[in-house]
């Protein structure tokens, strides 16, 4: 884990931010490129990447807060933070000027003792998942693209190239911050977070750690299996499918289901808190939806191919 890179006028800069915007720029870099190169206007990529930026860390830290178990949390600090825990913190820290809690001796856990309304708006504080990032980036996306007029399919298509390159710089950002980790693992390539991180805190609740403050044992390192996944997906599509495909949106279409894919197979490997209904994860329901809409709309988009031939 590196939770800082580095620091500016003393002030901590994060890895988590550094790398995402790292995927940002990129991504936007060859959406503006590819639209020049069709004889579009960059400048619409570009807003269109700052607007999805934006409205895509809304939609992640929305569905975090709904979704991944910590909802209550949130609410209970608003009106009750008695009946918050906060695990995982030592008495000292506890209650250090940097937490102001309240030590709970019996259950050892440490109490917040001041209300906030607006914990649950803190992205920066952790806490954003990528499908409402990506609920909230394409509402955005179709609202910009019709105000401009621009070609949305294509756009769509632009967009199933990058994003996965994005994916593949936000996954790292996940490993140095130590969040969305695996399950223990006895394969040669698992890795150990440091004591105190997300993974051991985890595997003290599920008792297989007798502190909290102890090296996490070996789990599956799922932020770069994603990273790899997705940076793979994006070659695919750039690469291959590109050249291939038989109507625009066709691009996007493979992204999301490769994306969806691949997001069901490794959340059976991962082990951080995500929430979930009937043995599935939020992600994994969201990813099953998704990949019925790509059949939907892809049948669709070919019978409208099929019929623009018959008519001419």
């Amino acid at each position: 884990m590196l939770g800082q890179l580095f620091s500016l006028f003393g002030v901590g800069v994060p890895s988590y931010f550094i790398l995402q915007l790292t995927g940002f720029i990129f991504a936007t870099a060859i959406g503006a490129l590819w639209a020049k190169r069709i004889g579009q206007d960059p400048d619409v990529v570009v807003d269109l990447g700052l607007a999805m930026l934006i409205a895509g860390f809304a939609g992640a830290r929305i569905l975090h807060v709904f979704a991944d178990g910590y909802f209550w949390d949130y609410v209970h600090l608003c009106t009750d933070p008695s009946k918050v825990s906060w695990n995982g913190l030592t008495h000292s820290e506890c209650i250090s000027s940097g937490y102001n809690g309240v030590w709970d001796a019996a259950k050892k856990v440490c109490h917040p003792t001041q209300t906030d309304c607006w914990a649950w708006a803190k992205f920066w504080n952790g806490g954003l998942t990528y499908y409402g990032g990506f609920i909230g980036g394409s509402a955005a996306a179709w609202f910009l693209l019709e105000r401009d007029r621009f070609p949305f399919w294509k756009a769509a298509d632009m967009a199933g190239m990058v994003v996965p390159v994005g994916l593949g710089f936000g996954r790292m950002a996940c490993l140095l911050a130590g969040c969305c980790f695996g399950k223990p693992s006895g394969l040669p390539w698992a890795v150990s977070f440091p004591p105190h991180s997300p993974a051991s805190e985890m595997q003290f609740k599920q008792h297989l750690l007798s502190s909290p403050f102890a090296p996490s044992l070996p789990v599956h390192p799922t932020q770069i299996y994603e990273s790899a996944g997705s940076l793979a997906i994006a070659a695919f599509l750039l690469l291959y499918l590109h050249g291939r495909k038989r109507y625009d949106g066709m691009i996007f279409l493979a992204f999301v289901l490769l994306y969806a894919v691949l997001r069901f197979v490794l959340e059976f490997w991962r082990d951080d808190a995500r929430g979930g209904l009937l043995g599935l994860s939020t992600s994994q329901l969201i990813g099953a939806l998704l990949v019925a809409g790509v059949v939907l709309v892809h049948r669709f988009r070919l019978s409208r191919l099929a019929e623009r031939a018959n008519a001419s």
